[in-house]
């Protein structure tokens, strides 16, 4: 069924309603009133059926609710015509005084439907002649001082109770409808947090995957250039080249493994996290392929203490890479790897290497992806990332790492001092 057929129905059945039960009302109250013992010597003073004056009163009734048919295209018209009617049949039929009420009833209904319809401010106009018109029946049907005070009584009845529990019904659906938007609101802010934290997911599986890629596959580029010149004049250098560039293989494999081991909640994690600690044997596999040197400078405490794990992964990660570049635009240049623990507030990194001797075999297509890895990576955990040439033609990369607020202590009972 269309929408418009499916609300002219419910229209018919509105009006049809409302006329079935004035009608009935209309033909039943006077004899169940007679049948009533209770009732003696009060008796419904009412036309008999089918008089003039009884014919004048359901034909009013049936007018009223044909009426309601166009309550959904002229609510407010509809009001004032169905409150209008009652002070036509109080002036043709005065002896239907007793029954008068029921014309009360169709402007309950178009009192509801035009508040449904129409918002209050437009509609209150409407209501308050609707109230004088209802008021107006009741002084026209009974002309005495205690007319005026049953007809706004009847007034207030037939407009204003009703309008008020419409405004009820209407405001709780509003609320509903409300709170159902609001859950849809946050349901849809959920959603968005999820696909901007997979995307966040997405751009760290990127970095890490450069990031191995780059350091191994760089170092074996490179060394696959230095076998191809020494197969033939060297070939002992050449097997141990070919050696080199099978361990490059299998560590790529490795940490290839150990990042879709992490992804798997059903696969462990093969290898722990990196630390600023295996920055030392990170040192000595980059050796086998350039002249790369360490110096730890260690204060009084720990390696690394205070620096999160996040941070250190992000040290060794940006040492990781600044080798690889090393290795992939200057080869042959010499290259010092610089650990500053001494600080008691951070922790300094520097990777420097000297001006390239030998061209470069070749360029990376993604030029730049390291170094923005780099400053993403120290974004992260609130590190200063600085990167640059040397005055002398090399390349500098520093990243100084801030150490957390230790604990501070707090009294025990006997006086020692605890760490909380």
């Amino acid at each position: 069924m269309a929408p418009a057929e499916r609300t002219r129905g419910v229209d018919l059945l509105v009006a049809l309603g409302a006329g079935v039960v004035a009608l009935g009302l209309l033909v039943g109250l006077p004899p169940l009133d007679a049948a009533d013992p209770d009732s003696a010597g009060l008796v419904l003073r009412v036309p008999a059926p089918f008089t003039a004056a009884w014919t004048v009163l359901a034909i009013g009734l049936l007018a009223q609710s044909a009426a309601l048919l166009a309550a959904r295209r002229a609510p407010r018209t509809v009001l004032l015509v169905v409150a209008a009617l009652p002070v036509v049949i109080a002036a043709l039929a005065p002896q239907t005084a007793d029954l008068f009420g029921l014309t009360a009833l169709p402007v309950v209904v178009a009192v509801v439907l035009a508040a449904l319809r129409v918002p209050l401010a437009r509609l209150w106009p409407s209501l308050v002649a609707a109230a004088v018109l209802v008021a107006a029946g009741s002084a026209v049907l009974v002309p005495r001082a205690t007319s005026v005070g049953q007809g706004v009584l009847q007034a207030v009845g037939a407009v204003g109770l009703p309008l008020l529990v419409t405004l009820l019904v209407q405001s709780r659906r509003e609320v509903r409808a409300a709170r159902t938007a609001e859950v849809s609101a946050v349901g849809r802010e959920q959603d968005a947090l999820v696909d901007a934290a997979v995307s966040r997911e997405r751009a760290a599986m990127a970095r890490e995957l450069h990031d191995i890629a780059a350091h191994h596959l760089s170092g074996i580029a490179l060394m696959a250039a230095v076998i191809d010149r020494q197969i033939d004049s060297e070939p002992e250098r050449a097997h141990e080249g070919a050696r080199q560039v099978r361990e490059q293989s299998t560590a790529v494999l490795d940490d290839l493994r150990r990042l879709v081991g992490l992804l798997r909640d059903d696969v462990p994690a093969e290898r722990a996290v990196e630390t600023i600690a295996g920055i030392v044997d990170l040192v000595e596999r980059a050796r086998f392929r350039s002249d790369v040197r360490l110096d730890v400078h260690a204060g009084d405490h720990p390696l690394a203490e205070g620096i999160g794990p996040l941070a250190q992964l992000a040290a060794y990660r940006t040492v990781q890479e600044a080798l690889a570049n090393a290795v992939l635009h200057a080869p042959s240049a010499p290259c010092t790897v610089t650990v500053d623990d001494r600080d008691p507030t951070r922790v300094a990194i520097r990777v420097e290497n000297a001006p390239a001797t030998d061209p470069a075999p070749g360029s990376s297509p993604s030029g730049g992806n390291g170094l923005r890895g780099m400053r993403e990576r120290a974004d992260l955990v609130g590190a200063r990332l600085q990167a640059g040439p040397t005055p002398s033609g090399g390349w500098l990369v520093e990243l100084a790492l801030g150490r957390e607020a230790p604990p501070a202590p707090t009294q025990a009972a006997d006086g020692t001092e605890v760490v909380a």
